[in-house]
């Protein structure tokens, strides 16, 4: 045998472990970027295709100022679902969308920082080293052209798109978004949209007690963002909730918001709820039905359609909603579900409950909730579906026995949530009532909840 020939596999082994080498050392080199792939988001499936389509729901024109930010997370989220080459399509869109947003005589800036990570990231996720190490090497060359302002905090641009990220990923994550907005504010305190985003954060982190320094910031922001008309819905829905009579004001708003591009950030969606809340029912769905009208194939607009309908059919008091009322809801929402078909399983929970409401419409959602829970979905989903079940098997098949058994699941899925807590309560209030004969049977499963 020729030299040449027995140092063959030698020279194949050495090469293979130079390239797992290089590989590691490329990743390691990764892992201190600042972009997506490295901010330990972990969403689960269902919520990556929810966050898709409420991505989606933004649109261009009201994101606009956001759009790089938008199509960098539809990136990641795309790469989550294992869609490369859409990851690829939209962090190439981010790109483009950050130097046109900017619109400096240079095409490159710390903007590009996160973008470039995630590339990076991307290429080498896909084998592609060289392109990886490529864009590995663009983003030390902005870092060192572009330094942080601060030398112990990322760039004011880096903290400002980690913050707008974080505050998709549920209220839990809007604090720590509020720091990293502020920490951008401090740096780099003239960008209006960071002052705004930064109190819509607050205002989520605090939707439930919203506390009177937060209200004043929101009072602030509004004043150096009047064109942000979502922000002003929410203010004036504070507003109300103190006791101020602002119920044309709204009406003027609401004409406002009808004029403007469909947007899940237009400010229809908070004016339907003030509507609903403070006005009536029926004016709020009579301002959806015209908002409709102006755009009828806008799936967001069905969507929040939908919503008022729903409230109507489902908190109608003593004065029930007629026929039509209730198709409607039906129509609508059956409607929203083929429009969203990716994140349908709550709305179609929404749906059996409108069919429960009617006469004749018990037997479509009992079938509904059957076809429900034979599929398949991730614990949380199936945790909220029990809880939802539960309540249905109680007050309308009137089988409690079933409506404890389903509590009892939904409980014994150690996710906590709304649902969870909600189902412990609802065994709790029946154990203290001890007027069923499965009390012991909740007694002691509570008690093991303890252990």
């Amino acid at each position: 045998m020729s030299l040449e020939k027995r140092r063959s596999p030698g020279n194949s082994k050495g090469c293979m472990m130079s390239s797992a080498q290089h590989q590691t050392t490329l990743g390691s080199k990764l892992e201190v970027l600042e972009c997506h792939f490295t901010w330990d988001l972990d969403p689960s499936r269902s919520e990556l295709l929810h966050l898709r389509d409420k991505l989606e729901d933004i649109g261009t024109e009201e994101g606009y100022n956001w759009l790089g930010h938008i199509y960098n997370l539809q990136g990641f989220i795309h790469h989550q679902l294992g869609l490369e080459e859409d990851a690829l399509r939209f962090f190439s869109r981010a790109a483009e969308a950050l130097r046109q947003i900017r619109n400096t005589v240079s095409d490159e800036g710390p903007w590009l920082v996160v973008n470039y990570g995630n590339l990076a990231w991307l290429h080498l996720h896909l084998g592609e080293q060289a392109e990886s190490q490529a864009y590995l090497l663009k983003v030390d060359a902005l870092l060192n052209e572009y330094p942080s302002p601060s030398p112990d905090e990322p760039h004011p641009e880096i903290c400002a798109e980690k913050a707008w990220t974080l505050m998709k990923f549920g209220t839990n994550n809007k604090m720590q978004a509020v720091g990293y907005f502020q920490r951008a504010i401090r740096m780099k305190p003239d960008m209006v949209e960071w002052h705004t985003s930064n109190t819509l954060a607050l205002v989520g982190a605090y939707k439930h007690r919203l506390e009177v320094d937060v209200f004043e910031k929101m009072k602030i922001a509004k004043e150096h963002d009047p064109e942000n008309l979502y922000l002003t819905a929410l203010y004036l829905e504070q507003c109300a909730r103190r006791g101020q009579k602002i119920k044309d004001e709204v009406r003027k708003l609401a004409r406002r918001v009808l004029r403007k591009p469909v947007s899940s950030y237009s400010g229809i969606k908070p004016i339907l709820k003030f509507y609903r809340s403070y006005i009536s029912m029926d004016e709020a769905i009579d301002l959806a039905e015209e908002a409709l009208e102006r755009h009828p194939d806008e799936r967001y607009l069905k969507r929040c359609a939908a919503i008022c309908y729903k409230w109507r059919v489902l908190l109608h008091g003593d004065n029930p909603p007629v026929q039509s009322v209730m198709d409607r809801a039906i129509g609508l929402y059956q409607e929203v579900i083929a429009l969203y078909p990716q994140s349908t399983l709550k709305r179609k929970i929404t749906l059996a409950n409108i069919y429960a409401e009617s006469s004749h419409g018990q037997a479509k959602a009992d079938q509904i909730f059957q076809e429900l829970l034979e599929g398949e979905q991730e614990p949380a989903d199936r945790q909220m579906l029990y809880c939802c079940y539960a309540k249905h098997a109680h007050a309308v098949q009137k089988q409690s026995y079933k409506s404890i058994e389903f509590h009892m699941k939904a409980v014994a899925i150690r996710h906590q949530s709304v649902y969870r807590a909600n189902s412990i309560r609802i065994l709790e209030k029946i154990k203290e009532r001890n007027r069923n004969k499965m009390c012991g049977e909740i007694e002691e499963f509570l008690a093991k909840l303890q252990d």
